[in-house]
């Protein structure tokens, strides 16, 4: 039978090339609300404080940190059915970083618009594109009378 060896941890001598990798996660989001072009919003774990985002962000990104404000955002807790049964959201927390004097950030837009070519009013395929909203239009029916249906008179 082939018995396993245990490498140490720790090996005497210097100098020694260690790589330590952090158990922890951080993710980039857009934020909900305008936020100032030197500010980035993170999602990050909840064992995390400013002091470990702040070094994460200039050890590992070499990104200059001016200031780290945290928050924590607790999860919903609703009421999911009639047995009573509870759902509740998980609580994260978010960090906005600010970053160093005369440096900005903008999110990238992922998804442009694409540009949209003027068409001849004339032409067949802006008839179609008319004809389209006109049945869709008519198809929503009266908005002032909710989901009532057609057929259904007073």
């Amino acid at each position: 039978m082939a018995r396993r060896v245990l490498m140490p941890i720790y090996q005497y001598g210097n100098p020694q090339l260690r790589v330590f990798r952090t158990n922890f996660f951080m993710k980039m989001v857009r934020p909900g609300k305008e936020l100032p072009e030197d500010t980035v919003q993170f999602r990050v774990s909840m064992e995390m404080t400013k002091f470990d985002v702040k070094n994460y962000l200039q050890k590992i990104y070499n990104v200059s940190v001016a200031e780290v404000r945290t928050r924590i955002q607790y999860g919903s807790n609703k009421k999911k059915n009639h047995l009573n049964q509870h759902l509740k959201k998980p609580d994260y927390k978010v960090a906005y970083v600010q970053l160093a004097q005369g440096q900005t950030f903008t999110f990238p837009n992922l998804f442009p618009e694409k540009e949209t070519k003027e068409e001849d009013p004339e032409s067949l395929e802006a008839f179609e594109r008319m004809f389209r909203e006109n049945e869709e239009q008519r198809k929503k029916g009266d908005t002032r009378r909710g989901n009532m249906n057609e057929w259904f008179n007073l």
